[in-house]
């Protein structure tokens, strides 16, 4: 009965999807007026490209957003290394950017097909891929049913569901088990993650660890950073980056708290989102703090109280002028955002206790001293003046942090096994299609 649910549900995504196709146009140019789609590339995400498909085999590879796509970097390069055709569809202007700027013409880009039959019947009818490799938690029901149709084998790699997508397809567990039938593997960050995917139906189940604790940290523009730490060079600084509403306030007010004990202190916050920046700057100025945008190019004075890092792409110039940051996501919203970043940057990291969606990460790092976890605005006050206080408790922290992310390596490896027996035959046959003479 379940069963006959599962597809009657599934039918009427598809007719819905086919309903609305002529519709979704004025959503996308809306979007393209936000910024958020690239206005000469909007026919993408209808499946349409002018980019011919390449000789031999070809894998596809997904990633949603920046973290996303970071994470997979060095999975592709291996995917890519091997001879093997990439085309790689992200969500996102900015993730575009990221893969652009990492391997130009080496991986054909696209951005992601809407998720209706006719757009992903034309992407998959035009790119015709060998395999179908998805970061983290993207599961899009037309695109795995067509993959799944077309018996293309579908991997999901640094697979992650948090306790809110877990407890929802627990819900409907009939339907999860309908899609999840279609993947061929599913490689796990966790341990519980893994025992999530295999209660949702996925079979077979790995776990790898976490794909971005295998990454290199985020990089800095050397004469952005020199400037800036010339600037900031000798102030006792702190960061709240990954912010989400709220917690850019709470971070104003710890900066008030802190400011009579620490002279020239200066407080780097970094939202989430950006596009919040001049709200933002009018609440930092109610306040009576002085602001400098990076966005404007604002310099950093003596009496700057807020560096305020409004800016998409430049984490690790910004934790490269601190040593603690509070990591948002936390306080204010639920989930929390990855620590893995400051601690590979030899910071010490606080949070808020909402970090369920990287619980495995912060178990280990608060469990060997890398970080600590805060109530509320007091608490990060306390916190962050203690460790401007105690440069050895800070600096125990911040080697914690990076020890810990040293001992977590090893996710790509894992990976790598995981998808040998899809990869393997496509290695084969690039090296009998590489024009080498050797067919």
């Amino acid at each position: 009965m379940s069963e006959r649910w599962a597809r009657t549900i599934l039918s009427a995504y598809r007719m819905a999807g086919a309903a609305v196709y002529p519709l979704v146009g004025g959503y996308i140019a809306w979007r393209s007026t936000k910024g958020k789609e690239e206005a000469g590339r909007r026919r993408e995400r209808y499946g349409f490209t002018r980019i011919a498909r390449p000789r031999g085999p070809l894998v596809w590879m997904h990633a949603a957003s920046v973290g996303e796509t970071n994470a997979v970097i060095p999975l592709v390069e291996r995917i890519v290394g091997y001879g093997i055709g990439v085309v790689m569809t992200t969500g996102t202007v900015t993730s575009a950017r990221v893969v652009r700027e990492r391997f130009g013409d080496r991986v054909i880009h696209q951005y992601v097909p809407l998720d209706l039959k006719p757009t992903v019947n034309r992407f998959l009818s035009h790119w015709s891929p060998d395999l179908a490799i998805i970061a983290e938690s993207e599961i899009w029901p037309m695109t795995i049913l067509e993959l799944g149709a077309r018996r293309v084998p579908q991997v999901l790699v640094n697979g992650r569901l948090s306790d809110r997508s877990f407890a929802a397809w627990k819900k409907r567990s009939y339907l999860a088990e309908a899609l999840m039938e279609n993947l061929a593997h599913v490689v796990a960050q966790s341990e519980e993650d893994g025992a999530r995917f295999a209660a949702l139906g996925a079979r077979p189940v790995t776990v790898s660890g976490n794909l971005k604790v295998d990454t290199d940290p985020p990089q800095a523009d050397p004469e952005k950073l020199a400037a800036l730490a010339k600037d900031v060079a000798g102030r006792p600084t702190w960061a709240a980056i990954s912010t989400h509403d709220g917690e850019e306030e709470i971070a104003a007010d710890v900066h008030l708290l802190l400011k009579a004990r620490h002279a020239g202190i200066l407080t780097i916050i970094v939202p989430r989102h950006p596009d919040r920046a001049d709200t933002l700057e009018a609440m930092f100025s109610a306040k009576g703090l002085t602001t400098a945008r990076q966005s404007r190019g604002d310099r950093v004075s003596p009496a700057t109280d807020i560096l305020f890092g409004d800016t998409i792409g430049d984490m690790g110039l910004y934790l490269r002028l601190t040593e603690i940051a509070f990591v948002g996501r936390s306080l204010e919203a639920e989930g929390g955002q990855n620590p893995i970043e400051p601690a590979m940057l030899d910071t010490a990291v606080l949070s808020g206790r909402n970090v369920q969606n990287f619980r495995e990460a912060y178990h280990q790092l608060i469990e060997r001293g890398g970080a600590r976890l805060v109530n509320d605005r007091e608490m990060l006050a306390g916190a962050v003046n203690f460790l401007l206080n105690n440069e050895g408790k800070r600096r125990e922290m911040m080697a914690a942090g990076r020890a810990t992310v040293d001992e977590m390596r090893g996710a790509l490896a894992a990976t790598l096994r995981a998808l040998e027996p899809y990869i393997q035959p496509l290695i084969v046959k690039a090296r009998l299609e590489d024009g080498s003479g050797r067919r």
